[in-house]
């Protein structure tokens, strides 16, 4: 999983923290494990905590900051107080005549690789955050439902976990015929009758919530030229619950994927024995269903994107033909004729995720070989190259600082995905080419090149990821580095841990520590009134907390009492400071006093009670100096 996508998720599970709601969803999960039914789930999604956690989750996320139709953004919501932000949403879900009614969904045609366009809904920044609200809570009840063997869109889980999985049924269970699947249009065309059913046979029976959902689906969409127009069918890609709602439709293949050879009845009447991490070995059961007629396969999906790995081309053929009847039976999904196929490895590619794989012959074994699939690669070369140009000549209201910065981040994002391609290095040396070609002609001059060998001192992370190549390179004039896309290492992708689960206290060790604070004292903190301040002050209290392990940011003595904890604004309200997270910073009473004080006796008086050494004196100082105060003397 790239690093940024990991720590968001792992982050979700510390804001849960932060508002105390990661024991409701621990409940809610081992009660679906159990097979419950729930009924009252609108309480927890409307609780003061839970919307204040998907304030916090929604304001995390880039999109945050995109308008809907009513061009709100989340800044318009940080700047209200927290007990308006909870009030607002709890009446838009059920202060109405009518229901809950979501405003106009904004179209927006994103660009593909392929020259077509995705249609994206932007939902209103209201409605994202009732969405988030649902999303947590229905979440870990469905996480317990979920299978194994999807692994797109849901916590814990990533595309390198996917490809891991491919590579494991590929070259340790020699399945060699996999079988490509391309739905049409999935988002556009699920079935809203049947997703409701599938919701309910989650154990999801707050018909409440279920109404809810109805109109998320229903909300009418206003296309780019002003037109509104009423979905009877599909779940809007770019809404926050879009995702889960799609796992929720497909769950029903992936159980039955299983159910025909995975975790057939057959298996259990043989011995089951435990593998070292914990994972069932079932090859006893699987070496008996070989002698029957059985057909044998396994599926590994991420979204709507799916693989089928099959033994003989015979039963790939079968399995297509029967895959492709049932969602259109039971999903009234239909398969692109066009794009399935079924592609023998040891010969052909094949596609999944921007991968192309392949096996191939090495000392007696059939070992995985993998690049970036070549559509992929000629988009990633076209949009460097492009970026490349912009250094020699950057766009209006840009600086070429600015520039190297974008080209900097385009090749460390293009080297966390594809890093777990084994001939990624391959691939990469064939994008440096054709941005060196751009780069060496665009920033030739009449005394040279601006390209040279030598610029600024690099970073820690610059060092550790590129100081040791040959390919490095700096633009003379801003002395900044210009990242070798064509340096990279490949690694080995690794599986999803067996028993990792973000909503349970065994599961999330090794992901994730609990918080080593006083946790009483900060959820006191965080239901503490806020006395006029908005929902952004208040959130940002709470991360400061833990942040500073609890300690006053001076002094570093530990918080006891909500009455000492003091809230103060690095750069004054009066001077254009605001309350966001930096400008803010958590300090005992009495320092927040004295970072304040201007009388020579009151001074005195807090400096003989504190005792302050030099270090902390001095960062008391740098706070009086943002706040236009003259320093305090050492004593």
């Amino acid at each position: 999983m790239p690093k940024a996508k990991q720590e968001a998720s792992i982050n979700r599970l510390r804001h849960a923290e932060y508002y105390g709601m990661q024991q409701t969803y621990d409940d809610l999960y081992a009660r679906s494990k159990n097979g419950e039914h729930f009924h009252a789930l609108m309480d927890v999604v409307l609780s003061r905590e839970n919307i204040l956690l998907a304030y916090r989750n929604i304001k995390a996320n880039m999109g945050s900051g995109t308008p809907g139709t009513d061009r709100l953004t989340i800044k318009d919501i940080g700047c209200l107080s927290t007990e308006q932000v909870v009030g607002r949403v709890r009446q838009i879900v059920e202060g109405g005549k009518m229901g809950y009614r979501p405003k106009p969904v904004r179209r927006k045609e994103i660009p593909k690789p392929n020259g077509s366009t995705r249609p994206l809904g932007i939902p209103c920044i209201w409605d994202r955050l009732v969405q988030q609200c649902i999303k947590q809570v229905m979440e870990p009840i469905c996480e317990a439902k979920f299978s194994d063997n999807s692994y797109g869109f849901r916590p814990g889980r990533s595309v390198e976990h996917a490809i891991s999985r491919m590579y494991n049924l590929l070259q340790l269970s020699h399945l060699h015929y996999v079988i490509e699947f391309d739905i049409k249009g999935f988002f556009d065309n699920v079935s809203h009758e049947k997703l409701m059913r599938q919701i309910w046979a989650m154990g999801i029976h707050d018909k409440h919530l279920i109404y809810i959902l109805k109109q998320i689906l229903k909300a009418p969409v206003r296309m780019p030229d002003g037109r509104m127009e009423y979905p009877k069918k599909g779940t809007p890609q770019g809404g926050i619950i879009s995702p889960l709602l799609a796992n929720i439709v497909l769950n029903e293949l992936d159980h039955w994927i299983e159910s025909q050879w995975q975790e057939h009845p057959l298996v259990r009447k043989y011995a089951v024995s435990l593998n070292k991490n914990g994972s069932e070995n079932k090859s006893a059961g699987y070496h008996a269903m070989k002698k029957t007629g059985l057909k044998e396969m396994f599926i590994v999906r991420y979204a709507d994107d799916f693989r089928i790995f099959c033994r003989t081309k015979n039963a790939a053929e079968r399995v297509r033909i029967a895959v492709t009847q049932w969602l259109a039976k039971r999903l009234r999904l239909e398969v692109s004729a066009e794009k399935t196929r079924v592609v023998h490895v040891k010969r052909r590619y094949s596609e999944f995720l921007g991968f192309k794989i392949k096996v191939h012959p090495k000392a007696g074994k059939q070992v995985v070989n993998s690049h970036i699939c070549d559509k992929r690669l000629q988009a990633e070369r076209n949009k460097l190259v492009e970026q490349a140009k912009q250094l020699a000549k950057p766009r209006h209201g840009k600086t070429e600082l600015d520039e190297v910065r974008i080209f900097n981040s385009m090749v460390m994002g293009i080297q966390e995905y594809y890093k777990i391609a084994t001939s990624v290095n391959l691939d990469c040396r064939f994008l440096h080419r054709a941005v060196m070609t751009v780069l060496t002609g665009r920033l030739k001059t009449q005394r040279g090149n601006r390209l040279v060998k030598s610029g600024r001192t690099l970073t820690k992370m610059e060092r550790d990821r590129y100081g040791k190549s040959a390919m490095l390179r700096f633009i003379a004039g801003s002395d900044e580095p210009i990242y070798p896309i064509g340096y990279v290492q490949h690694k080995n992708a690794k599986s999803r841990p067996y028993k990792a689960c973000y909503y349970s206290e065994h599961g999330r060790m090794g992901i994730h520590e609990n918080l080593r604070i006083n946790v009483l004292l900060m959820l006191k903190l965080m239901r503490q009134p806020t006395f006029g301040h908005n929902v952004e002050y208040a959130d940002n209290r709470i991360s400061l907390f833990c942040a500073q392990w609890g300690k006053c940011a001076v002094t570093g003595k530990e918080f006891r009492t909500l009455d000492e904890i003091h809230c103060h604004h690095k750069t004054p309200k009066s001077c254009g400071g605001g309350d966001e997270y930096a400008n803010l910073i958590l300090v005992l009473e009495p320092i927040h006093k004295l970072i304040h004080a201007r009388e020579a006796d009151l001074i005195l008086q807090y400096l003989s009670m504190l005792n302050l050494d030099v270090k902390q004196l001095r960062i008391l100082n740098t706070l009086r100096a943002l706040a236009g105060l003259p320093e305090i003397a050492q004593p």
